[in-house]
């Protein structure tokens, strides 16, 4: 290992990310201790900052497509500088030589191909922290639909990015609203170990184990740990490779504290009918921006069907609009999207949700984009701001796996892994192994969780939302989970879990400012402003 690498994971290992205050004030378990009663989490797929921040705020705003204008005094970003975009450290695939600089996505070329995004490629694109091996493990070659741009003929496309005349409204969110700059996912890896992370930070605990081979790594005291995708255990859309955990999440927790919650998957009411007839697990959409026809339910994308104590296997329907987000229905706390927006509308809004688009307009390459990723992202958000609850609102945006695609950041590395599969400072390790965190039975250190892995995409949009800011505080996916039980569950933790590690997102929010009507209303197709609320906090901050 380098020197200067090993000194730096000794010193991540130790301390972990610097510990943030608590609640802001105490509450009984079961009722939020902030002035948030609602969060809104919103999963989507695929994406690492750069490449859809990478040169946040400045946009190119070529002729035809939807501007965007920073306002004054927009932040800045740790973004692709100058020296990045023109004499990258990638090596340009083409001929082994030069640099593969990152290049811009025009809004026409949307369709681009799916990157590697496995747990060993991930850490050999980051090549002991020199970020400048992505072409060589994770890119695959286009190209997308469009202009000729440079380098998506080959590998090299891994380094390509939107800006905001592609993501106009996760932009415009990030200027009235917080976002990071500085949040990961939880470890190296695709969906499945991300959607985990999301529910209980602990990707150890896989009691059983169908077809799913390399997938898993054994932690030689019976249970093993999940790196790769595989579909839950008994769910009827199941793929043949599958795989069940043991131990808590936090449905388990908010279950006991008596707090409603709900996972909202779209494509998961298999009795619905698609415009082409198909029912069951057929059910499909397809994208008319890329054409691209994908079913709308994706077993690995769904947590909580992982966990015998909140699987709903069978899809099986709420009794009733009233039930939705109540323990002992059939549903255990499993829908469809449809079932959100039904909930709400009757003032039966859970206190957490968690919401995943179907396929089309979940944000994944290959088979959805950035533009049919926004239309859902504002369709739910406008219904939010429109609804009576949206004063004790928090919605939040972060993603499963960064796909692979292009970051030049490295992760802080805060728990070890010694692998065949774990490629980050040398062949078969991350790190020096040193225990940290626990199995989800206590055992020491089970391997395979190699992480914090590549830098992602994280929104926080409320009217508590800091207007216009960017926290640089180190974030991952499991800081969703401590906020959580912070605000709800007086600080309770998952045995082993990520969330002990993990900062919160409180700095995002100003519970002391004067939240006006926070109120942003984006245009579904292209992003852009319709209509903005007026006086936001206290300090002469307006929309």
């Amino acid at each position: 290992m380098r020197p200067w690498l090993s000194m730096c994971l000794a010193v991540l290992t130790a301390t972990g990310p610097a510990m943030l205050p608590g609640p802001a004030y105490a509450a009984p378990v079961g009722r939020p201790s902030t002035r948030i009663q609602h969060v809104v989490v919103i999963f989507q797929e695929n994406v690492s900052f750069d490449h859809y921040f990478g040169t946040y705020p400045v946009a190119l705003n070529p002729k035809g497509e939807p501007p965007f204008h920073a306002l004054p005094n927009t932040p800045t970003v740790n973004g692709l500088s100058r020296a990045l975009l023109t004499i990258n450290p990638n090596l340009n695939p083409a001929n082994g030589a030069g640099a593969a600089n990152p290049f811009r996505f025009d809004r026409s070329q949307q369709l681009t191909q799916d990157q590697d995004h496995d747990y060993a490629a991930e850490q050999m694109a980051f090549d002991h922290g020199l970020m400048d091996l992505f072409p060589a493990n994770t890119g695959t070659a286009g190209p997308p639909p469009g202009p000729p741009t440079p380098a998506v003929d080959t590998t090299g496309q891994v380094m390509g990015y939107y800006d905001g005349n592609s993501v106009t409204a996760l932009w415009n969110y990030a200027q009235f609203f917080s976002m990071s700059d500085n949040s990961y996912d939880t470890n190296f890896g695709p969906s499945t170990p991300g959607a985990i992370n999301l529910i209980s930070g602990q990707t150890n605990g896989v009691v059983q184990s169908v077809n799913a081979g390399g997938s898993v790594i054994d932690a030689g005291d019976g249970t093993a740990t999940l790196i790769s995708d595989a579909d839950p255990v008994g769910d009827v859309c199941s793929s043949n490779s599958q795989v069940q955990f043991g131990g808590k999440n936090i449905g388990d927790l908010l279950n006991a504290a008596g707090v409603t919650w709900g996972f909202f998957e779209g494509g998961f009411n298999l009795s619905l009918v698609n415009a082409n007839s198909t029912t069951g697990c057929r059910r499909s959409t397809t994208s008319a921006i890329i054409g691209v026809k994908k079913a709308d339910y994706i077993p690995h994308h769904q947590p909580f069907q992982y966990y015998a104590s909140t699987a709903n296997p069978t899809h099986a329907r709420p009794t009733s609009v009233a039930t939705i987000g109540h323990q002992g229905d059939a549903a255990n706390h499993q829908y469809d999207l449809e079932d959100f927006y039904a909930a709400v509308q009757a003032g039966n809004f859970p206190s957490v949700s968690f919401l995943k688009a179907s396929a089309f307009q979940d944000g994944h390459a290959g088979y959805s984009d950035p533009l049919d990723e926004q239309a859902f992202i504002v369709h739910v958000i406008n219904f939010l701001e429109n609804r009576p609850e949206w004063p004790s609102t928090a919605v939040v945006i972060l993603y499963d796996d960064s796909d692979g695609w292009y970051d030049h950041q490295m992760s802080p590395i805060v728990n070890h892994s010694q692998t065949a599969a774990d490629m980050l400072t040398g062949t078969g390790v991350c790190g020096n192994a040193s225990p940290a965190l626990a199995g989800y039975t206590g055992n020491p250190h089970p391997q395979g969780r190699c992480g914090y892995g590549p830098r992602q995409p994280f929104l926080v949009i409320s009217p508590w939302a800091k207007h216009n800011f960017v926290d640089h505080t180190v974030t991952d996916q499991t800081s969703v989970l401590r906020f959580i039980e912070d605000n709800w569950l007086g600080g309770e933790r998952i045995t082993g879990s990520f969330d002990a590690l993990a900062n919160s997102v409180t700095p995002m929010f100003d519970f002391e400012q004067n939240p006006g009507n926070g109120r942003l209303i984006l245009n579904e197709k292209t992003g852009e402003v319709v209509s903005a609320g007026h006086s936001f906090g206290d300090h002469g901050r307006r929309f």
